[in-house]
C-alpha cells in the first residue's frame, strides 16, 4: 500500500512540474521602433516615430503575429521557442507595416507597406538559449511598393 501511493504522489507531482518545465524552455522576443519615414537607413535620433502602427510577423505571405505600437513607436511581440524554428524566422520572415506612412505624416507617400527583415541581436542566441529568451530586432524598414 505505501508504494502506491508514493507512485501515485511521484505521478501527480511530475504532472504538476512538467508544464513548469515547457514554459522555462524559452521564447523568442521581436521588439523595435517604427520610425515615420520610407527608410530607417536615413532615420536620425529627430526622426518621428510612428504611433498606432500595424506590425505584422509575416512568413510565407501567413500572419504569425501581430502587434500595435504605442505612443513611441514601440512594438513587441513574443513567440514560443518550442513552435518556431529561429532559422526559419532570420530568413523567410518579414515584419511588415500595413498601416499607410501617411497616416503618420501627411506628406509621405499613402501607397507601399515598411518591410524590414530580421536580425539576433549581438550576443542574442548563446545569452537566449541560456536565459530563456532569444531578442530579435528588426534590420531596417524601408519602404516597398
Amino acid at each position: 500500500m505505501a508504494l502506491r501511493t508514493f507512485l501515485f504522489a511521484m505521478v501527480l507531482l511530475a504532472g504538476v512540474c512538467a508544464p513548469v518545465a515547457q514554459a522555462q524552455l524559452g521564447r523568442i522576443l521581436i521588439n523595435g521602433i517604427v520610425p515615420c519615414g520610407n527608410s530607417t537607413k536615413t532615420s536620425t535620433k529627430t526622426t518621428p516615430v510612428f504611433p498606432n502602427a500595424l506590425v505584422q510577423l509575416q512568413c510565407g505571405g501567413s500572419v504569425v503575429s501581430s502587434a500595435t505600437t504605442n505612443d513611441d513607436g514601440v512594438f513587441t511581440m513574443t513567440l514560443n521557442l518550442l513552435t518556431t524554428l529561429l532559422s526559419t524566422l532570420l530568413s523567410g520572415c518579414n515584419l511588415v507595416v500595413d498601416t499607410p506612412l501617411s497616416n503618420c505624416d501627411a506628406s509621405l507617400p499613402s501607397g507601399g507597406i515598411l518591410q524590414s527583415a530580421l536580425q539576433l541581436l549581438t550576443g542574442g542566441l548563446v545569452g537566449g538559449i541560456l536565459g530563456g529568451v532569444i531578442n530579435i530586432i528588426p534590420a531596417g524598414f524601408n519602404l516597398v511598393h
